[in-house]
């Protein structure tokens, strides 16, 4: 999105679990240069606690988040990355629909006017789309709730008030009693065609899982996540990292 003066654009750097689509970290910049990208990784890895060879990151192929010090940042941290296949745009679908909602936004403005809207505009947006969206993708829950593992409580809240209504009025639900929407048990880019690859890859992110719920000590429930997603769009303004 331009800003002014006419014809400047900047950075918003996003990076989205892409189980929970919780916003774990963000930043905007004038320029997207291998620099911040290292720098905004570095800080969100160690406010989530994550640990070595526990997590991958998936990125387009910007020249930050295919740099050389963003690769031996990775490789120092134990985090595997990879990247979308050239031209190959739904390689990055979580991290593409999360960007369409910043900009269909009805506040999204024309034109920033200044830096300082822009970062006050991605604040309010990061924490509305955590703490208050509800997405279609994850069973109609926020993405915090998912992402902290509060997921399971809020489901089971849900059938007693939808078993309560039927109870009340079973005529007014003609073919079965109402059910929540479930949320999805893992998250896939370009999920793999052989069973004993799935079988693998559940494996891992499920050990993974239990090793940030020792470091994280988050509710209890916690689902497991895929990954992260590492995204970027020249939207905002604002020379200064602002981390989500």
């Amino acid at each position: 999105m331009a800003a002014w003066p006419g014809g400047l654009k900047h950075y918003l750097l996003v990076i989205l679990d892409c189980f929970s689509r919780y916003t774990v970290g963000w930043c905007l910049a004038y320029r997207d240069t291998a620099r911040i990208a290292e720098r905004l990784i570095a800080e969100t890895l160690a406010k989530q606690g994550i640990s070595r060879d526990t997590l991958t990151i998936h990125a387009d192929r910007g020249s930050s988040q295919a740099s050389k010090p963003v690769a031996f940042l990775l490789a120092d941290l134990g985090v595997t990355k990879t990247h979308s296949r050239p031209h190959t745009s739904n390689d990055n679908p979580y991290s593409e629909a999360q960007f369409k909602t910043l900009k269909y936004r009805p506040e999204f403005p024309e034109r920033f006017r200044s830096m300082e809207e822009a970062r006050v505009f991605c604040q309010l947006f990061f924490r509305w789309y955590n703490e208050v969206h509800r997405h279609s993708g994850i069973g109609f829950m926020t993405p915090e709730a998912v992402h902290y593992g509060r997921a399971p409580e809020l489901t089971e809240h849900r059938e007693e008030v939808l078993a309560a209504a039927y109870a009340a009025h079973p005529e007014r639900f003609v073919r079965k009693p109402p059910a929540p929407p479930r949320v999805p048990t893992a998250a896939w880019i370009n999920k793999p065609e052989h069973r004993e690859e799935v079988v693998a890859w559940m494996r891992r992110v499920a050990t993974a899982s239990r090793t940030w719920q020792r470091n994280r000590h988050p509710p209890s429930g916690t689902l497991p996540r895929g990954g992260l997603l590492l995204g970027n769009r020249r939207d905002a303004v604002d020379p200064r990292l602002q981390g989500g």
